[in-house]
Order: structure tokens, then sequence, then C-alpha cells
């Protein structure tokens, strides 16, 4: 990856400079290597993680041009752009084919039956049983399904990102970024744990779930509606 540095650094914008862009680009590397952990689960046959990696720079030097120089807010403003980058390629190869999205709707409406049946939420045990699905297309599924509502969160947040050149100024790049932080402020206590662990510490469902005992797929539910109450607050502001 050496070579794009030096690529994109020669083309660095004159307000920034390559040697800023270069070392910029190289500090937030581990954040792109983040974001690509927990995209290739569930995107590695349609794309390999190198490919990953390399859209994920070129979203990471967008967020550059576009922030300005960076300060303690860049790496969540960068994050999206960087996860942006890589869903938008990664939809423009249809990296969930309709037959995919149809079994996901089938398996999503069976958990709902099984937890009806049950009267409460299922063990991952009864699932598999329940459902006939293996550990992994289990775990498939519910890394899927946060990626698709992430996706759709990220999308909000891009919007609210594209403003004209004329109002890109410091002050509303930092009303952006205290928006996102109100949005935040809308889950309760469990809600912004789990998007902390998995966010921020690259933790994944399973962890999470050992660290607030809780199932994987309560986890993912949780998840989804925390994403889900911070894109209605977000819709509210634009």
């Amino acid at each position: 990856m050496q070579h794009a540095y030096a690529e994109w650094g020669q083309s660095a914008q004159a307000g920034l400079g390559a040697d800023l862009e270069q070392r910029t680009l190289r500090e937030y590397a581990p954040l792109v290597k983040r974001v690509v952990r927990q995209l290739s689960a569930q995107a590695s046959a349609v794309m390999d993680r190198e490919d990953m990696e390399q859209i994920g720079l070129m979203g990471l030097l967008e967020a550059l041009r576009r922030y300005g120089v960076p300060d303690q807010g860049f790496g969540a403003f960068a994050v999206l752009r960087v996860r942006g980058a890589i869903l938008d390629e990664l939809r423009r190869q249809d990296w969930r084919p309709r037959s995919v999205r149809q079994d996901s709707h089938k398996v999503r409406d069976a958990l709902r039956a099984l937890s009806r049946q049950l009267g409460r939420e299922p063990s991952e045990a009864e699932v598999l049983k329940a459902l006939k699905l293996t550990p992994q297309a289990y775990q498939d599924f519910l890394q899927a399904e946060v990626a698709e509502e992430l996706a759709s969160f990220d999308e909000l947040v891009e919007e609210l990102a594209r403003l004209p050149s004329e109002q890109r100024s410091p002050e509303a790049q930092l009303m952006q970024t205290r928006t996102i932080a109100q949005a935040l402020g809308q889950l309760n206590e469990r809600e912004q744990k789990v998007i902390q662990l998995y966010y921020e510490f690259d933790a994944s469902l399973k962890e999470i779930g050992a660290v607030l005992d809780l199932t994987e797929a309560r986890v993912s539910q949780i998840n989804k509606a925390a994403l889900t109450k911070m894109r209605v607050f977000l819709q509210q502001q634009a």
C-alpha cells in the first residue's frame, strides 16, 4: 500500500499539504483495518480484505480533505467516511443478492415466531435446533443484520455531511459532530455500551454478549435498536 500513499500525497490539496496527508493516512490506517474487520465477515465472498482496505484508505483520504486539519473529532468523522466508501462498493457489487436477502427475511421471521412460541428470547442452541442452522450460518445472519442497519445509518450521516462548499466551515463540522454526540445521548446506558464496544473497541457480538451477559442475538437487536434511535434523531435535526 505504500505506493498508494505516495500517489495520494502527490495530489494533496494545497491547504493540507502532502506531508500532512501522508502522516494522517498512516496514523489512521488502523482505523481502516478495524472497519474492514467488521465488514469482512459478511462480505469476504464478494471482495477480499486487501481490496476493502484500499477502498477504505481512499475513503480516509476523502474524509481528510473534507474535514481539514484533523482534531479530536476527526476519528469519528473518518470512520463514517471509510465505512461508507466500502459499503458503497459492496452495494455496487450486489454483495447481498436477492436470494440471500430473502433467506435473511425467512430467518428473521422464524426467530420472531420462535420467540413468540417460547414467550422469551431463545438461546443460540434453541435457534440452531429450531431453524436447522449451523453456528456459522447464524453468525453470518447476525453480522449481516448489523451491517444492513449500519449502512442505512451511514447513508443518513452522509446526507448531513453533504453541505454546500461555503458551509463546510470548522463551525459547521463541529456542529455535525455535536449533533451525532446528541444522537448518542438519546440511547440508554446499555445501548450506549453496545455501540461503544462494537464501534470503538472492535468487539465482536460474542464478546459483547459475554461482557453484558446477553446472547449474541440480543446484542444484535440492541445494536439495531440503538442505530434506529440515532437515525430518527438525526432525521429530525436535518
